[in-house]
């Protein structure tokens, strides 16, 4: 018995086949295209994430010893997808998590004093990162796509429920809690959409999925349009929370660090929403069939991009694993601050007007201090988080466990060690989110039986302990993020 993990991230898809032991026996990935129409604005064509799937998918079962017995499905959040009931086919492009275009939205209901209430039923901010204002923008700028959302010809959702509806030939709109958490639109302590927040963001209920457990039904493929494969989809989560329970973090104040696109730090609170009044998140984690379980998240939505911003922008390195190499040739930053805002700030500051600064240039100021002062960057904003997890929630953390692409990096590891002052822990499979959404899969259709099951599939690669922290250096930094705040509104 083995699972299809199916992870659609912001650059491409990953499929991978888990067996029971949690080995990965075979892999496929495609990329899609990313579009930028103006500064700010982030966009995917629906059809080419769904041609990325298939790609992926044939690559990995074309290695794959063993057939698949179920699916499961991970996804980058947020992303607001339209789709025809009937045909399938996208009437725009997708808005992707980045895009920044509803800022004026989200003022305009701050102003009008909306955001407690926002806050209380979503766990959320009025931020554009979220689908909500998202929704609102198109129903506002383009009433002739929304008015086929009004009349029920056209389906919204995220890219999961997206997938779905590709993968069941159209026959099964749904998504999960941990999804539908990050809309604006769902009351995470009820369960359920809210009345009240479709009415102030303009978005017909009718249009939305179905909300089903992360671990559970959410139909079959179609055999004819996927691959000539007829299989449960067993699973469901968006990717942090997927990388959360891919990484076995069961346990209440268990704690996990994906350091991806962005940084996303998420700390297990249990069956009760822990309420965060310093710019964290209250989200749901997943329902593995026995009530929501919720987690407190810090997101960050710089890290892996300006790394790649160093490569393909600044030409500093020719791969992400020189990052590495060079930062390593100095001791430190030469009093260097790179502030990575380059789409704004997440948690803990929550400003999409501030923009990426580089402080404390001198003559002396070589490539190799810029790219350490990158990694470090990374390593206080993942700092600024767990500060605020251990504050907020009143949990210790212990250790923090990474995954994602930038934890290839040793010294980043090391870095973060020694700013959030405990051991950081690297797993020997750190694609932790495909992980979680085959866990979720295989728990529904008996490839696992229990999360003790899935927890004793976990190994450790390496540990790394704190060092000797500068305080200095960490002052430094957040003077350089208060001076970043504001700067596309000047």
């Amino acid at each position: 018995m083995t699972v299809l993990s199916i992870d659609a991230g912001t650059t491409g898809v990953t499929a991978l086949v888990v067996a029971p032991d949690g080995t990965i026996t075979a892999r496929g990935y495609s990329e899609f295209a990313q579009h930028f129409p103006r500064p700010g604005w982030v966009e995917h064509e629906p059809e080419q994430i769904w041609q990325a799937t298939l790609a992926a998918c044939t690559a990995a079962l074309g290695s794959s010893p063993l057939a698949p017995t179920c699916i499961g499905i991970t996804n980058q959040r947020e992303t607001a997808v339209l789709w025809d009931r009937r045909t399938l086919a996208a009437p725009r492009k997708a808005i992707v998590w980045q895009d920044r275009r509803t800022t004026d939205v989200c003022e305009r209901l701050r102003d009008a004093g909306q955001e407690p209430r926002v806050a209380q039923l979503t766990g959320l901010r009025l931020d554009p990162y979220f689908t909500g204002t998202k929704l609102t923008w198109i129903a506002e700028q383009e009433p002739e796509i929304w008015q086929a959302v009004r009349d029920g010809r056209t389906a919204v959702g995220t890219v999961d429920a997206y997938l779905i509806a590709r993968l069941t030939a159209g026959a099964v709109h749904a998504t999960d809690p941990s999804n539908a958490s990050r809309t604006l639109l769902f009351d995470i302590e009820h369960g359920t959409w809210s009345e009240e927040l479709c009415q102030l963001l303009a978005v017909p209920p009718s249009c939305l999925p179905e909300v089903r457990p992360s671990s559970g039904e959410f139909g079959r493929s179609s055999a004819e349009h996927f691959l000539g494969l007829d299989l449960p989809i067993g699973g469901v989560a968006g990717d942090q929370q997927a990388a959360l329970f891919g990484q076995a973090c069961y346990r209440v104040g268990s704690s996990k660090c994906t350091l991806g696109t962005g940084s996303f730090v998420l700390a297990n609170t249990g069956t009760t929403p822990v309420r965060s009044s310093s710019g964290l998140l209250t989200t749901v984690a997943w329902d593995i069939g026995d009530g929501l379980v919720y987690a407190l998240e810090g997101a960050v939505f710089v890290t892996g991009a300006a790394v790649q911003w160093l490569r393909d922008g600044l030409h500093l390195i020719g791969t992400a694993a020189e990052s590495e190499v060079l930062a390593r040739s100095v001791p430190d930053s030469g009093g260097v601050v790179f502030v990575p805002a380059l789409t704004g700030l997440g948690a803990p500051d929550w400003d999409p007007t501030a923009r990426g600064s580089i402080q404390g240039i001198t003559r002396g100021t070589t490539a190799a201090h810029l790219v350490r002062a990158t990694l470090e960057a990374i390593a206080f904003e993942v700092r600024d988080v767990v500060d605020l997890i251990t504050r907020d929630a009143g949990i210790a953390v212990p250790e923090l466990s990474l995954d994602g692409g930038a934890s290839d990096n040793d010294l980043l590891c090391e870095l973060i060690a020694t700013q959030i002052g405990t051991r950081v822990r690297r797993p020997v499979v750190q694609e932790t989110t495909a992980m979680g959404a085959a866990f979720l899969a295989g728990l529904s259709n008996g490839v696992w039986a229990s999360t003790d099951e899935l927890a004793a599939t976990w190994r450790l690669d390496r540990s790394f302990e704190p060092g000797e922290r500068d305080e200095s250096a960490h002052l430094r930094w957040r003077t350089a993020v208060e001076r970043s705040k504001g700067w596309a509104s000047l």
